[in-house]
């Protein structure tokens, strides 16, 4: 149908084409073409082009910023294809519109009087109503929207449209009174990732926030009990510290997908966390050579995890502790061809769009480690590559990434994967690197930079900075006096030379 010729003809409700195609068929049909056209039967490719503001920020703000991004987004789309929607019933010379009113999409249309809406003082038989069918303000609701907009204006057209229990909405009351009694959070559980994504792009970051959420409503609310204000509340308000603020994030987070109606009134811990030591540089190193002390002296066994892998572990731990990565940056996607490339020659490690903070080139904190550590040894990256392989699920790399710990257990390590990270925050500071490209290198913010090594930063480094500072204050005190007996012995020199220029002219 073009959307510059409408004839007589092209009129789908003339009644010629109504006696010759049901409802069903024309609603079909136009659902075939318009799902071509705009893609509304199928929105998984809503957010094919979208990628949101890129952010370095890791921190539970920076994650939220990402996500009411992504939010936006999907608002902005929406509000399209509903004016998109609007526009193709007026060129179809369809009598409905669809318009949103909070949460909800209605259908706008001029019909004939309620029964119980007579308006004789003006003689009119007719009237604008805006009806509801409890059609959820989303794209999802939005295709039965334009279905049900089609229904309407066929009855319309052909005038016989009647006010019947459906469009005078009993059926939505019942429908509601249903729908408001309340639900376990066990049952909602189950419908819950099919909403959560009703408004979110899925990438792997996005699966694996969604996989901690699940986790989370698991181990700590009953499934049994009623979804209701004071069941959330009696789970979180006895909690401490950061389990109570994860449990708050998590609860809000699904009060809201699910639009149960209440806010929480809890109130996030100040957390203050508890110090430890990061490992100095030698300690680093030499937890290095654990590796193959285990492989050495280990018992014989028949698991290929024991025997073939220990290399590979001990490269993951030689590209954190130079690289500074997040452990889940080694293991999404990553682009071993670049890294063993001739040329990377600055010897560079791309980490994946689709991990915490996005893409980013990591520089290493330090360059001799990478010969030192044997990084760019082909055998480890073979295993690791044939891993990757095997990666089905948002849940596989979290299992790899809790081997990392398990193994740093194994071998003897005597501090966190983490650590390491922490460590290239510490040693940048040391290095004189300015805040914002260690920030920038690491995947954080500044202030998350500036937190990160103040938090951590014990008493041996500030002995060494202080060292450094009083050592730099030395040599140019030094190099101060140095210079004053220079400028002693230039004028010293000149003096001579003008005692010999004076004898000579006597």
């Amino acid at each position: 149908m073009s959307g510059q010729n409408h004839n007589q003809d092209s009129n789908p409700y003339r009644k010629s084409d109504c006696d010759r195609i049901s409802t069903q068929e024309y609603i079909n049909e136009y659902s075939h073409n318009y799902s071509h056209e705009h893609s509304t039967d199928s929105f998984s490719d809503i957010f094919a082009d979208f990628e949101p503001q890129n952010t370095t920020d890791g921190s539970y703000r920076g994650t939220m910023a990402k996500i009411k991004a992504t939010e936006l987004k999907y608002q902005e789309i929406f509000e399209q294809k509903l004016a998109e929607a609007n526009t193709n019933l007026k060129r179809d010379r369809i009598r409905v519109r669809i318009k949103q009113t909070g949460l909800s999409l209605q259908l706008r249309a001029t019909l004939p009087l309620k029964p119980d809406d007579f308006n004789t003082s003006l003689g009119k038989t007719k009237k604008q109503y805006d009806i509801s069918l409890g059609i959820p303000a989303n794209l999802e609701g939005l295709k039965t929207a334009i279905e049900e907009s089609y229904e309407l204006g066929k009855l319309i057209a052909r005038h016989t449209f009647v006010w019947n229990d459906k469009y005078l909405g009993i059926r939505l009351r019942e429908k509601n009174r249903k729908k408001q009694q309340i639900k376990t959070i066990g049952e909602l559980l189950d419908k819950f990732e099919e909403n959560y994504y009703k408004t979110r792009q899925k990438t792997v970051t996005s699966q694996n926030t969604f996989a901690n959420y699940i986790s989370v409503i698991k181990r700590n609310f009953p499934l049994n009990t009623l979804a209701t204000k004071d069941n959330f509340e009696k789970v979180i308000n006895p909690s401490q510290g950061n389990k109570k603020n994860e449990l708050i994030a998590v609860s809000s987070v699904f009060i809201k997908t699910f639009q149960l109606g209440f806010t929480l009134d809890v109130k996030r811990d100040r957390v203050t966390p508890s110090y430890r030591e990061i490992p100095d540089d030698q300690k680093i190193i030499n937890s290095f050579e654990l590796f193959e002390k285990f492989a050495l002296n280990r018992k014989n066994t028949n698991i290929c995890d024991e025997t073939d892998t220990w290399e590979m572990w001990r490269w993951v731990y030689g590209m954190l502790a130079t690289y500074g990565l997040r452990p889940r940056e080694i293991f999404v996607k990553p682009d071993i061809n670049w890294w063993m490339s001739a040329q990377n020659k600055d010897n560079t490690w791309k980490v994946h769009k689709d991990t915490k903070t996005g893409y980013r080139e990591v520089i290493p904190f330090v360059p001799e480690w990478i010969e030192l550590f044997d990084l760019k040894n082909p055998q480890p990256l073979k295993i690791l590559d044939r891993k990757i392989s095997k990666i089905t699920s948002v849940q596989s790399i979290n299992w790899m990434r809790r081997d990392i710990s398990r193994w740093f257990r194994k071998v003897g390590i005597q501090f966190q994967p983490y650590d390491l990270r922490h460590a290239c925050a510490i040693r940048s500071h040391l290095q004189g690197i300015p805040i914002k490209a260690a920030s920038d290198n690491l995947g954080h913010t500044a202030d998350e930079h500036t937190k990160t090594y103040q938090r951590w930063f014990g008493i041996e480094n500030r002995k060494k900075a202080f060292g450094e500072v009083m050592g730099q204050k030395s040599l140019i005190e030094l190099q101060k006096n140095e210079i004053i007996a220079l400028r002693m012995e230039n004028e010293k020199l000149r003096l001579e030379v003008e005692k010999l220029r004076f004898r000579g002219e006597g």
